[in-house]
């Protein structure tokens, strides 16, 4: 049985787009989760969002506790996760607007737990094709019919934050072949294979970072109002994805049995 989780990122956490909303405490052994679970249904497919930064955004990128909010979604029956983020693109071609669907991630994080599995059983989970092809699919498809602009594919790098890159920073990743930046999808992807659930992740270019030279400095000013332009589309495209997500067999589920020492 299909049933999707949502961590909404920031501006895309309103709970109204779903019906028959509850909200559920839930205890996990690495603490509380961002905030309360909301469960309810969109076309008779159950979901579970959890707001990442918490009600309001009062959590910073390191301090969300990302191994509790994934417990929290397993632990309710979660199957499935659609995750949304803000990035800045670092290429000409991803304007600010456009949708990204990432199939590979640089990790750039440096003070963040990154696996359930801390001793005295450890775990080597693959991660050479980090996101649900399954679910980039069903992603790419909707977005086209609702006529979106948007990316099939993409490398995302993950900085700690909650600073904003330098201008050599930003250089560096082009460099190093990321196409967009954000703070939040490393560990959440790796902590949801290692939970055996399929994991994809929209993400909405707001701003250019800083590596073009004539190109304002990003600011939150900036990317809260292109999110602010924006949000409808990506929770139409939640809506639209999550009835289509009929799948159960995927490799995604089947890492880490062959991932345990």
């Amino acid at each position: 049985m299909v049933k999707v989780g949502i961590i909404g990122g920031s501006g895309f956490d309103d709970p109204r787009i779903i019906d028959n909303i509850q909200r559920v405490k839930v205890h996990t052994p690495y603490g509380p989760p961002s905030d309360t679970v909301i469960t309810g249904s969109h076309r008779n497919v159950d979901l579970a969002i959890i707001p990442r930064h918490g009600e309001g955004h009062r959590i910073i990128p390191s301090h969300v506790n990302f191994r509790a909010n994934i417990w929290a979604l397993k632990e309710l029956g979660v199957t499935h996760i659609l995750a949304t983020t803000a990035v800045g693109s670092l290429r000409e071609e991803i304007k600010p607007g456009h949708l990204v669907f990432p199939d590979q991630f640089i990790d750039h994080t440096t003070k963040r737990a990154s696996t359930f599995y801390e001793g005295p059983q450890v775990c080597h989970i693959s991660m050479a094709d980090p996101f649900c092809p399954k679910l980039r699919n069903i992603l790419c498809q909707a977005a086209q019919e609702l006529g979106f602009h948007y990316h099939k594919e993409g490398t995302v790098v993950t900085i700690e934050g909650p600073r904003f890159s330098t201008r050599a920073e930003s250089r560096m990743f082009r460099a190093w072949g990321a196409d967009i930046i954000n703070m939040s999808t490393v560990p959440e992807v790796v902590l949801a294979r290692e939970a055996g659930l399929c994991y994809a992740t929209i993400a909405m270019s707001t701003d250019y970072d800083c590596w073009r030279d004539h190109e304002s400095t990003v600011t939150w000013e900036i990317i809260a109002s292109v999110m602010a332009e924006n949000v409808r589309n990506v929770q139409a495209l939640l809506l639209e994805s999550i009835a289509r997500i009929d799948f159960s067999d995927c490799s995604c589920k089947e890492a880490i049995k062959t991932a345990l020492v």
